[in-house]
């Protein structure tokens, strides 16, 4: 399997990276890669950072899989929503180097994380499903009806509106824009910072504050797209 996701753990936090050299489309190796670097992440019990590759965070799933329809788009799909839903219960904070695009799943991932950090640039951001054919799944609807600033929830998920960084940063897909050149600096003092809180006491919390939506979550996953 060639390698797409890197694992570092450093002092204060865990560091993983998506590089596919192009998309970092969410295809079934991403993601299962994906999953074993939080199993990695979990293990060490500090904050994760995740970042894409320069320009491009995520572009959403694989389209190729997508385009079949089927078993294998439903599978893959499942695998997305299951990671989006992981990503809100972990029990420390998550923290996203969002580097470039982000689009479709890959904005829905942003919408998973603890905190958000973008770049000034001509980056596109947003749930593009609408826009190439996709009705939005349940788990996306919940997630970005949860995460989302009120005024942005319809035109983002049914008109398919794509942003900006800056633009994004409103919408609540982000929580700061910095340059490229600090978003990694700036990421790193973040982790830092956050590592200073008590984690048994971010865990508990972050499960009053995310209690409803993951439960919720779970409900529409297993009623749209079945069971593990």
């Amino acid at each position: 399997m060639t390698l797409l996701v890197e694992c570092k753990r450093q002092s204060k936090y865990t560091f993983i990276q998506m590089d596919d050299g192009k998309a970092n489309a969410l295809g079934f190796d991403m993601l299962t890669q994906l999953g074993r670097a939080l199993d990695q992440a979990e293990q060490a019990g500090n904050v994760v950072v995740i970042s894409g590759r320069p320009g491009m965070f995520c572009a959403g799933f694989d389209l190729s899989i997508m385009r079949q329809g089927g078993e294998e788009t439903v599978r893959l799909l499942r695998q997305g929503a299951v990671l989006a839903r992981r990503l809100l219960s972990i029990p420390t904070p998550v923290v996203l180097a969002v580097n470039g695009h982000a689009l479709a799943m890959g904005a829905l991932l942003l919408l998973s994380a603890d905190y958000r950090i973008g770049v000034h640039g001509n980056f596109k951001i947003g749930l593009s499903e609408v826009a190439i054919g996709m009705t939005m799944p349940w788990f996306g609807v919940e997630l970005a009806r949860a995460r989302l600033a009120k005024p942005y929830f319809n035109p983002a998920v049914a008109l398919a509106r794509i942003y900006n960084s800056e633009e994004a940063l409103q919408a609540g897909y982000l929580d700061e824009v910095v340059s490229a050149e600090d978003l990694m600096t700036q990421a790193r003092s973040m982790a830092e910072q956050f590592s200073a809180l008590d984690m048994e006491a971010h865990k508990q919390t972050k499960s009053r504050i995310r209690e409803t939506l993951i439960t919720l979550l779970g409900e529409v996953i297993e009623k749209e797209l079945g069971a593990a």
